[in-house]
């Protein structure tokens, strides 16, 4: 890998970017949100999987950016989300959505991430009392001008809980219970979030391939 590498993250969740930026750094790694990011269209994320989910992002942003900028950018792309094994792997790639696309809770007053965890607790009742176990998955995709140049994935074992736990996080991490902590990933702090979750494995795999490849 060559010294002073940038890349861009196609996210404006100021904490994602805190996540990557501070890890990358130890590996000589500089991440830098996507410029004009939020005043790109949104790609239509319709694929099957988180990895075709981080692809369609990645290529669609690095275009983008190269129109923007006049100049070539790696762009950077995630997907992630959680899989219940009760379920069928639901919510799966739907994770941000469950809520939104069974017409939940629409007019409850309650947040998008409340309605997806009442959802899923809602499902799993019905469900009986079957294994609880799931995973958060996530898929890392690095494209350049449209072109993918490195893929990564990282997940997450763990166990749904009956009810909410933990303030830290967000979406469905105060029902993701870790069960050689004995907590959730609410409990957590970042930085203990961070060294066991999906994303932060799918960010070090990448972090790895892009030390032996030459970009």
């Amino acid at each position: 890998m060559s010294d002073g590498i940038t890349i861009y993250a196609a996210t404006g969740n100021a904490g994602k970017l805190r996540e990557f930026s501070e890890s990358a750094s130890g590996d000589g790694v500089t991440v830098l949100p996507v410029p004009g990011l939020a005043a790109m269209p949104e790609p239509v994320e319709d694929a099957a999987t988180f990895l075709g989910n981080a692809t369609l992002k990645a290529v669609a942003y690095s275009r983008l950016a190269r129109e923007a900028e006049r100049r070539s950018l790696m762009v950077f792309a995630d997907d992630s989300g959680i899989e219940v094994d009760a379920l069928g792997g639901e919510p799966g790639v739907r994770s941000a959505r469950y809520a939104e696309d069974a017409g939940f809770g629409a007019d409850s007053g309650l947040s998008k991430d409340a309605r997806n965890n009442a959802l899923l607790l809602e499902r799993l009742s019905g469900a009986g009392r079957v294994p609880r176990s799931g995973r958060f998955v996530c898929a890392l995709v690095l494209a350049k001008d449209g072109e993918v140049l490195l893929r990564a994935m990282g997940s997450c074992e763990g166990e749904v809980l009956d009810a909410p736990r933990g303030e830290n996080g967000f979406g469905y991490d105060p029902l993701f219970l870790l069960p050689e902590l004995g907590l959730t990933m609410a409990e957590l702090s970042g930085e203990e979030k961070w060294q066991i979750s999906h994303r932060g494995n799918a960010f070090r795999s990448l972090l790895d391939q892009l030390k032996v490849t030459k970009l």
